[in-house]
C-alpha cells in the first residue's frame, strides 16, 4: 500500500487477506498488522475487518449482479469493506467509495480495476437493495453439517445471532444485582451480568480490584454444572485463559489449573492476582499429567472447533475448512480418558466444548460411556436455572445455542455434561 491509502483501511484489508487467502485466524496476525497504528486506529482496523467478515456473505450477494466475474481477491475485499462501511457501519457512501478506489489504486495487481471498483460500488448504491438480501449465511462446509444436526430453521436463527455479534458479559464474585445497577447492565437468567454497548472494560468500576471478569454467559455454565463445594480438590484441565479457574477458586475449591502453554498460563496468573484468588498453576501437556493424588472433580474445557463462538470470531468459518476437525475429535477422546483417570472413585468430570458440532458433544459422551464401564451421566446436574428444559439432550448433557435468548442478545454455543465415575469397581477413574 502506498502512503496515500488510508492506513486504517489498509490494515483492515491486510487482516482480511490473511483470513480469506492465507487461512489464518485473526488473533494469530492482528497484533503484527496493526502494530504501526495508534491504539484507537488499531481498534478501528480490527472492527472494520471483523465487521466485513461478519457481513461478507451479504456483501457478496449485493455485488454479484454487478460483477461479470470475481475481481482479484484484494480488490474484492476492498469492495466488501466499502459495503460494510456504508450499510452497517454508517459511513457516508461517497467517502467509503472514494477510499475503496484509493485502496485499489495502490494494489500492484489491482490498479487496472480501480474504475471497476468505482462503477460497481456506485451501481450497488443506486440499484441494489441491501436490506432485502438474506442475512449472512455460513460457508457451506459448516452450514451443511449444522443443518443436518439442527434443521434449516434453527441454523437460520443461529446465523441471525452471528450477524448481531456478541455483547460483553461478566461473571461477578458476588452481588450481581448490585454490579448490574452500578455498571448499567442487566442480570441474565443464569446469573451473569450483561453490559450495553462496547465499553472499555479496563476502565469500568470493579475491574482493577477484581470484583468481576469478562466471560460469556454460556462459558460460565460449566462450572455451575460442576457445582464445586468449598475445599473440594478440582483440576481445571486446559485452563487458559482462566475464566473457569476464577469461578472455581471464587467458589472456595482447591484448584489446580493446568495448561500446555506458558504464555497463556501467564494470563491465568494475572487474572488470579487481579481478582485476589488462588490456584496452583501447572504448565504441562494434559495427556502426560499424572497427579500425586486423585481429584474430587475435573473440569475439561477441551480444545475444539470453537464453532459456538462465531458471534465473537467471524473469521473462524473462513480461516478453517473443517479438514482439521477429525484430529480434534480424537484429541478430545484422549483428554476425556486422561481426565477420568485423574478422579477419585465416585468423582465427577464436567466435559465441555464451545462447539455446535454433535461430534464434539453428544457423540463424545456416547463414545466415552461405551469405553468406560460404570461411567454414568448426572442428568440432574444439567438442570440449571434460566435455560429452556429442552436444552438437555437425551444423553443427559446440556446444549446451549447462539439463538437462545434472542431478546437478550443470545449466548455462545456450548455443550457440557457431568460424568460420574463409579464409587468402586469399573474402569473409569483409575489413576
Amino acid at each position: 500500500m502506498s502512503q496515500t491509502a488510508d492506513p486504517v483501511r489498509a490494515a483492515a484489508l491486510r487482516l482480511l487477506w490473511e483470513v480469506l487467502e492465507e487461512r489464518r485466524l485473526l488473533p494469530e496476525v492482528t497484533a503484527r498488522i496493526v502494530a504501526p497504528l495508534d491504539p484507537p486506529d488499531r481498534a478501528r482496523a480490527q472492527r472494520l475487518a471483523t465487521g466485513t467478515l461478519r457481513w461478507m456473505d451479504r456483501a457478496d450477494r449485493a455485488l454479484g449482479p454487478f460483477l461479470r466475474m470475481k475481481p482479484w481477491p484484494g480488490v474484492h475485499n476492498a469492495l466488501r469493506l466499502a459495503l460494510y462501511e456504508i450499510y452497517v457501519d454508517g459511513a457516508a457512501p461517497h467517502g467509503a467509495v472514494s477510499a475503496a478506489v484509493d485502496l485499489v489504486r495502490t494494489m500492484e495487481r489491482g490498479q487496472s480495476q480501480a474504475g471497476l471498483a468505482n462503477g460497481v460500488l456506485r451501481n450497488v448504491i443506486r440499484k441494489g437493495d441491501w436490506e432485502a438480501l438474506p442475512l449472512p449465511r455460513l460457508p457451506k462446509w459448516l452450514r451443511k453439517p449444522l443443518v443436518a444436526d439442527y434443521g434449516k430453521d434453527t441454523v437460520a436463527a443461529m446465523e441471525a445471532a452471528f450477524a448481531r455479534g456478541a455483547p460483553i458479559d461478566l461473571t461477578v464474585k458476588s452481588d450481581p444485582e448490585g454490579w448490574a445497577e452500578r455498571l448499567g447492565g442487566q442480570v441474565l437468567p443464569t446469573g451473569s451480568v450483561r453490559l450495553p454497548g462496547a465499553p472499555q472494560v479496563t476502565a469500568l468500576p470493579g475491574y482493577v480490584d477484581g470484583r468481576w471478569w469478562v466471560q460469556d454467559a454460556a462459558a460460565a455454565l460449566p462450572v455451575r454444572l460442576l457445582a464445586p463445594a468449598p475445599g473440594e480438590r478440582v483440576l481445571d484441565f486446559c485452563a487458559a485463559p482462566g475464566g473457569k479457574t476464577l469461578q472455581l477458586a471464587a467458589a472456595g475449591a482447591e484448584v489446580t489449573a493446568l495448561d500446555i502453554s506458558e504464555g497463556r498460563m501467564g494470563r491465568v496468573r494475572e487474572n488470579l492476582d487481579r481478582c485476589n484468588l488462588r490456584a496452583e498453576l501447572v504448565v504441562a501437556d494434559a495427556l502426560d499429567y499424572r497427579p500425586d493424588r486423585a481429584y474430587d472433580a475435573v473440569l475439561l474445557d477441551a480444545p475444539c472447533s470453537a464453532t459456538g463462538t462465531i458471534r465473537r470470531h467471524p473469521d473462524l468459518p473462513y480461516a478453517k475448512t473443517g479438514e482439521e476437525f477429525p484430529a480434534l475429535f480424537g484429541l478430545q477422546e484422549r483428554l476425556i480418558d486422561r481426565a477420568l483417570a485423574c478422579l477419585r472413585p465416585g468423582g465427577r468430570l464436567v466435559f465441555c466444548t464451545c462447539s455446535l458440532l454433535v461430534d464434539e458433544g453428544e457423540e463424545q459422551v456416547r463414545d466415552a460411556l461405551a469405553r468406560h464401564p460404570g461411567l454414568t451421566v448426572d442428568r440432574a446436574a444439567a438442570e440449571l436455572p434460566g435455560l429452556a428444559p429442552d436444552s438437555i439432550g437425551a444423553e443427559g448433557g446440556l446444549r446451549v445455542r447462539p439463538d437462545a435468548w434472542p431478546d437478550l442478545g443470545g449466548m455462545d454455543g456450548f455443550y457440557m455434561v457431568s460424568l460420574r465415575v463409579p464409587a468402586e469397581g469399573g474402569t473409569a477413574g483409575t489413576p
